[in-house]
């Protein structure tokens, strides 16, 4: 009985060691060398061609069993004319008074407001943005739920190697590497920490917190492509970019240090933010504090001032979007003065699905998912940086920040304050449609009513941010 003990102890050690070895050698010195042997490029490649079979043979399949493949479907709601007077006149017919001397109500106007509200229904522009981005093809993850996989026994074979691959060698894999990370984050950090201030500790700080991002970014299989580096934050600046992801930090500061700004946590993520603090000016807010706008931005202008601390990274969105649209920047961080580096990242969902919705996943949960889908492949477009204009305000600012992200970034650009992920719609959005009505009534020219329903708009979204 022992030495069979003692056999198994021996293949048990030789086992961990040619893993530990084999990690080292091909993914943990090249992460700290920031070299790359492209084998996840060409794990992405082969991906790719494994997809396109599969989406044949799934269109095969379903034509010999008559079946109907799922597509996202679009409602095709009709445009909506410019002017309401223009729809309520189509609805009360010709012989409307709204077009004569003395407007006033009529019963037909209802179905306006039942048309439009049944329209937001159908195809509700902001509520969706809080899902999970559909597909157009299945990309053999179980995250889609189409039962494309009954479809054959080749595809049902595929989905089931592709089961294996993903928990039996991916995600043990790839959780290795988390943990190493972590590891060496929480030891290097703290022991660059107690070098006394000055150039040699910010170096050594920048070189740690690459490896360590360096090291993340394998563990999640990510394949990043960065555009226009030319344009790259640099010191004394602020860094905004769009929201799909906790991960967002990882993918940017893979290819450069940031200044983080955030809430305190407990747990885990609170051990790193005190690690990292120790070696690199992060800005870290008590929840209180938070609430304080004032104080948080003092504390941003104060970092900003000092040339010699890295770029501070902001999420102006507040939330994560689902990689489709960028939703309203709040004005905090474009009131400072200073120079703003925007940044568009675009996520590819055919390799998996990186938006966090935080109301159904919690933080581990959702990074064991990333860590079980085949990659994370997305884009970063380093755009010029912009200042304000004279007689611009903060709101407008952000606004102008926001339009050049969505339209780099191939994001629908939105007006609407992503705080509605958790909260119900302000009162001063269904008084600003009373108001316009009102006008109509009243016999307001269309363009005057245009011109201050925009200065309404313009105030209530600055009461919001």
């Amino acid at each position: 009985m022992f030495p069979v003990d003692n056999q198994l102890c021996i293949y048990l050690g030789i086992s961990i060691t040619v893993w530990f070895t084999v990690l080292l050698v091909f993914i943990i010195v090249p992460a700290i060398l920031g070299v790359s042997f492209g084998f996840r490029s060409l794990y992405m490649k082969t991906l790719l061609k494994v997809f396109e079979w599969a989406t044949v043979r799934m269109e095969r399949g379903a034509k010999e069993q008559n079946r109907q493949l799922y597509k996202p479907y679009s409602y095709g709601i009709k445009e909506l004319p410019s002017s309401l007077e223009q729809e309520i006149q189509e609805l009360r017919g010709p012989t409307s008074t709204t077009s004569g001397s003395e407007p006033e109500f009529e019963m037909a106007d209802v179905l306006y407001f039942c048309t439009r509200g049944v329209e937001s229904i159908v195809d509700d522009e902001v509520t969706k943005r809080f899902s999970a981005q559909e597909l157009e093809s299945w990309n053999l993850l179980t995250r889609s739920n189409y039962n494309f996989r009954h479809i054959s026994l080749r595809l049902s074979v595929l989905w089931g190697l592709g089961v294996l691959i993903r928990y039996g060698f991916l995600l043990p894999l790839r959780v290795t590497l988390a943990v190493t990370g972590i590891g060496l984050l929480l030891i290097l950090t703290t022991v660059v920490g107690f070098l006394p201030s000055g150039e040699l500790r910010t170096r050594l700080s920048e070189k740690v917190h690459l490896m360590c991002y360096r090291i993340f970014v394998r563990a999640l299989s990510a394949i990043i492509t960065y555009h226009n580096r030319e344009n790259k934050p640099k010191n004394g600046g602020i860094c905004v970019a769009n929201h799909t992801t906790p991960i967002d930090i990882i993918i940017l500061a893979n290819d450069g240090c940031y200044a983080m700004v955030g809430q305190i946590h407990g747990g885990l993520m609170g051990t790193l933010q005190r690690a990292m603090v120790k070696s690199s000016p992060h800005i870290w807010f008590e929840r209180s504090e938070v609430k304080d706008r004032h104080l948080v931005v003092k504390r941003l202008g104060d970092h900003v001032a000092d040339k010699t601390k890295k770029p501070i990274l902001i999420f102006p969105e507040g939330t994560c979007i689902n990689n489709t649209s960028v939703m309203m920047f709040k004005k905090g961080s474009f009131e400072i003065g200073c120079t703003v580096y925007p940044v568009a990242i675009k996520y590819d969902p055919r390799f998996g699905d990186a938006f966090w919705n935080s109301s159904a996943f919690g933080m581990v949960s959702y990074l064991l998912r990333m860590m079980s889908s085949w990659a994370i492949v997305c884009s970063v477009w380093y755009l010029p940086p912009m200042n304000r204009k004279e007689g611009e305000d903060a709101v407008q600012f952000a606004n102008r920040v926001k339009a050049a992200i969505a339209e780099q970034g191939g994001l629908v650009d939105l007006l609407w304050d992503g705080g509605l992920k958790r909260a119900k719609v302000k009162e001063t959005f269904k008084e600003d449609q009373q108001k316009l009505y009102s006008k109509v009534l009243v016999g307001e020219p269309e363009d005057q009513t245009e011109d201050k329903l925009g200065e309404d708009e313009d105030v209530k979204a600055a009461q919001i941010q």
